[in-house]
């Protein structure tokens, strides 16, 4: 029953959204709330009023983070970065590492293991060559120790990964994401919901990024949402939506493999992530409507001997042909795990996603990322040629500059 109610919601109303329909809140949880407000509101306030200092850095700094628990595609929108910069930069990406078994700051090499950096950050060291990914709990120390290093010095821009409420770090551009599914305006702080923040609190973000949209919403949808969301005139919004790839095999050499081909087949779901209905339903689109069998487990979940025998014997037990396909952050914490049976590695897949911009936003958002870094970067061969065609009396440098905000550079 559970999968005809997800397959049903991906067919979900912009009513539905903007009714607040998929949004679970506690009542009788509410009292707490108002004390953790009370908190939150008095943190915030000791930030706008400068008793408590933020510190802006000498590189670029893109924060992206949402202001609820929970996924909002944080990872994928990370890696759209990545792969927007990395060709022409020397990126880092600087995450807390969730979950990791080491303390204080880590950048990662080619031995560094998943548990010692996350299953998020050894994901985007897996994917992309050339890049720097370091963890520390205290974001200050871990890009002081980036610029500052002589391994990683010639950084030109820094990713933090969910960093909106880490406001000790003045980022030079704050990208707030938020859940289509969970539109923010209509839920409730924790622990009644699943807000970090009260929803006003956007008004620190410079973009906002509605993620996870259906592909069918129509322009007068985009109007409404944007009404809804009642931004500032120095705030920009997008939408974005996820788009599926080939399927990857883990641990064989097959190569990769069509979505379309898992029509007919039996599917294993092997999930540990947040909202993992979307997925779910997902799958179902490209297996006619067929309930897949599921294993679905917590956000970032260690999976324990007991849940790979629990696995291997599933998956033995279904009909051929059959396929397990799970995602790239749970790809991350299966290699290297022993006691998986020889049928599950040569018929494992994960199955990678990435972002696509709606309403032909993506070229305009990839210029203000870019232009905002030119603009700032100590390092790189565009703000060296730059700084090579100065006249030779000028007192400014390419080097050591502060950070210049997005809200300043009006221009963008």
């Amino acid at each position: 029953m559970l999968f005809k109610h997800v397959y049903r919601s991906n067919q979900i109303s912009i009513n539905n959204i903007l009714e607040g329909d998929y949004i679970k809140i506690s009542y009788w949880l509410l009292p707490f709330s108002w004390l953790y407000g009370i908190g939150v509101w008095l943190r915030n306030y000791l930030f706008d009023a400068k008793i408590l200092k933020s510190k802006s850095y000498s590189v670029p700094v893109i924060s992206v983070g949402n202001i609820t628990v929970g996924g909002a595609g944080k990872t994928p929108h990370v890696e759209y970065l990545i792969g927007l910069l990395k060709n022409s930069i020397q990126v880092a990406v600087l995450s807390r590492g969730y979950k990791r078994k080491s303390r204080g700051y880590v950048i990662a090499d080619d031995s560094t293991l998943m548990r010692d950096i996350g299953d998020e950050p050894y994901q985007m060291k897996m994917k992309f060559d050339g890049i720097y990914v370091a963890v520390d709990k205290n974001r200050c120390h871990g890009i002081e120790r980036l610029i500052s290093d002589e391994a990683t010095k010639d950084v030109d821009v820094i990713l933090l990964d969910d960093a909106f409420q880490h406001r000790y770090v003045k980022a030079g551009i704050n990208i707030l994401l938020v859940d289509y599914h969970k539109f923010i305006i209509y839920d409730k702080l924790l622990p009644a919901g699943r807000l970090r923040e009260p929803h006003k609190a956007k008004i620190r973000a410079d973009i906002v990024i509605v993620t996870k949209c259906p592909k069918t919403l129509n322009p007068i949808d985009y109007r409404v949402l944007s009404k809804k969301m009642d931004l500032k005139a120095f705030q920009h919004l997008y939408f974005t939506t996820l788009s599926y790839c080939d399927l990857k095999p883990i641990f064989n050499n097959k190569g990769d493999v069509p979505l379309s081909d898992i029509m007919g087949e039996n599917i294993l779901l092997l999930t540990g992530i947040a909202s993992p209905e979307h997925l779910q339903a997902d799958i179902m689109e490209y297996t006619r409507g067929a309930q897949p069998e599921v294993m679905a487990f917590a956000d970032h979940h260690n999976f324990t001997a007991h849940d790979i025998e629990r696995l291997n014997e599933r998956f033995a037990s279904m009909p051929s042909p059959k396929r397990i396909i799970t995602t790239e952050k749970d790809q991350a914490r299966l290699i290297g795990l022993k006691g998986l049976s020889e049928e599950v590695k040569q018929n494992i897949y994960a199955l990678p996603i990435k972002v696509e911009f709606m309403l032909n936003g993506g070229e305009l958002f990839n210029e203000k990322i870019q232009s905002y870094v030119r603009k700032n970067s100590r390092n790189s061969i565009l703000a060296k040629r730059k700084n090579n065609n100065k006249p030779k009396n000028s007192n400014s440098s390419g080097n050591g500059l502060r950070t210049i905000s997005f809200r300043d550079n009006r221009k963008l």
